[in-house]
């Protein structure tokens, strides 16, 4: 799967910001607002901008790697969730209905069937990834698959008219993976990169770090058999940086994760705005950026949550999050939860008066 993803055209800078500038108020009195507006106008290119048919994609999967007790909550939570979502009681349904987002709740990989549930769109690549302790989470065709359905339903959402995208994800164990590419990715300890998950005590934090760290050892090890295998095959050119992160990715990822990563890439080259939820979200995000840098200049970082590390990992990427209310629910529910502040930055540029027609001094 090929993205071709620009990075927003600039031009426009000392036209917005004059207009923003020169809305009746103190010279950068709206803080986060005026900069968020500029972000905006940039990536839709316009002066006025406007947010059209929100959507928000729900996407579940179940990771082998739950198998070695790296979760508080067992797997079969997730397709009990997924279900939940269907009758409308999760804290997701809440914050849509809310903020009038279409809702969208895609099977990835959930393992249970979920064919017969009226509302669960059906995309599952398998019924859960692989144990990377032990192989890869999936093999290069079901990553292949993965990333795409994410960017086709990025797609499907474009073509109804949305132009601001959400994505979310429930999937047992998938702070795991996350924790990884946080690592990896950022070059950072590991043991600096694990957090509680839903709930993990002290003892369980260090268990998961411990089969973790066994994990990426085992992944060091396949990783310079593929070299080996690829310089025999005068391929190792390709070896490159960012055909390496490729590589973590689809090792460590759940279906859920990746099919994220290709929403949000998709998104970014439609030119649509892409909602950034939690810490998986986030480390979705950051995956994203390693295949495709200007990404990130789509991205808008909803908030800042209660799981350990999330900061760090927004850090990696120069984001500044909108809310910081200790959430980690995930779903997608903390990037929705910024949405009328997303709103309030779109009002301000088109709503607000100017000085001139106010016939206001302007005083500075």
């Amino acid at each position: 799967m090929r993205f071709d993803i620009q990075p927003v055209d600039r031009c426009l800078s000392e036209d917005i910001q004059h207009k923003i500038d020169h809305l009746n108020k103190p010279k950068g009195s709206l803080g986060r607002l005026e900069s968020l507006a500029r972000q905006i106008c940039l990536v839709q290119q316009t002066l006025s901008p406007l947010l059209s048919h929100p959507c928000h994609l729900l996407m579940g999967g179940d990771h082998g790697i739950e198998r070695e007790g790296v979760s508080v909550s067992p797997r079969e939570v997730t397709w009990q969730q997924m279900v939940n979502f269907t009758h409308g009681g999760g804290g997701v349904n809440m914050f849509c209905r809310q903020h009038h987002f279409h809702l969208r709740i895609i099977d990835m990989g959930v393992d249970h069937d979920l064919s017969g549930v009226e509302g669960i769109e059906n995309h599952k690549v398998a019924p859960g990834t692989s144990n990377f302790l032990h192989e890869p989470a999936m093999t290069e065709e079901q990553y292949e698959q993965a990333i795409g359905t994410g960017a086709q339903l990025a797609d499907e959402c474009a073509e109804e008219g949305c132009n601001i995208l959400c994505v979310g994800e429930m999937g047992i164990a998938n702070t795991s993976p996350s924790s990884i590419w946080m690592s990896l990715f950022g070059n950072i300890p590991l043991e600096e990169c694990v957090g509680a998950g839903a709930g993990l005590n002290d003892e369980g934090v260090r268990h998961k770090y411990l089969v973790l760290q066994k994990a990426v050892r085992h992944y060091e090890e396949w990783l310079m058999q593929m070299k080996g295998q690829m310089g025999q095959m005068g391929q190792v050119d390709r070896m490159g940086q960012t055909f390496q992160d490729r590589l973590a990715i689809r090792y460590f990822g759940g279906f859920e994760m990746v099919g994220a990563i290709g929403a949000m890439l998709r998104a970014a080259e439609r030119r649509m705005l892409v909602m950034v939820d939690g810490f998986i979200m986030t480390a979705c995000m950051l995956a994203a950026s390693r295949l495709h840098p200007a990404v990130l200049d789509y991205a808008i970082f909803g908030h800042c949550g209660d799981e350990s590390g999330h900061q760090r990992m927004l850090s990696l990427m120069h984001a500044e999050p909108l809310l910081r209310l200790g959430l980690r629910l995930g779903e997608g529910t903390g990037a929705l939860c910024a949405y009328p502040i997303i709103d309030s930055a779109v009002r301000m540029v088109n709503e607000m008066n100017n000085f001139d027609n106010a016939h206001i001094t302007k005083y500075f």
